[in-house]
């Protein structure tokens, strides 16, 4: 079991080091794919414009660079403003196959200024992998991150 409290912590911490996002986020991908089991991937995709998400920071295997806004689970978190579990990706409508190992995900929007700049996604290989409190754990990290981190230069 994950504890997301010292998970907050952690990601508020490294970004007291260096809050510009590349870094900031490349080490929470890395400390999320360390500390929650059963991961293949745990990493960011950026809003590039109001249309497509960009590849950004992850852990895992090569991924998809390029999102549309409203296609697959990353897509649908931005487009519906929230996050999304899915335990059994083959029964999302227009899951993007980025690796064809993965079998749940749950992704969360990643908010500066009140508006959606990313998300954070995680795979795992296993079925029903995550949970609600899965995804209230990530919620509460993800907005630790939102406290520190700068999306500008």
């Amino acid at each position: 079991m994950t504890d997301y409290r010292l998970l907050e912590k952690q990601v508020a911490a490294l970004g007291e080091e260096e809050p510009w996002y590349v870094p900031f986020l490349a080490n929470i991908s890395a400390l999320i794919y360390e500390t929650l089991p059963d991961l293949n991937w745990a990493g960011f995709y950026l809003l590039r414009d109001e249309d497509t998400l960009v590849l950004g920071p992850f852990q895992g295997k090569t991924a998809c660079i390029h999102i549309r806004v409203g296609r697959g689970v990353c897509g649908t978190a931005v487009k519906e403003a929230r996050t999304v579990l899915v335990p059994d990706v083959h029964a999302f409508p227009g899951h993007i196959a980025c690796d064809s190992a993965s079998r749940s995900e749950v992704v969360v929007p990643v908010r500066s200024g009140g508006k959606i700049v990313g998300v954070l996604d995680l795979d795992s290989p296993k079925e029903g992998r995550f949970s609600e409190e899965d995804a209230a754990g990530l919620e509460k990290a993800v907005r630790a991150l939102e406290e520190t981190v700068v999306f500008s230069r």
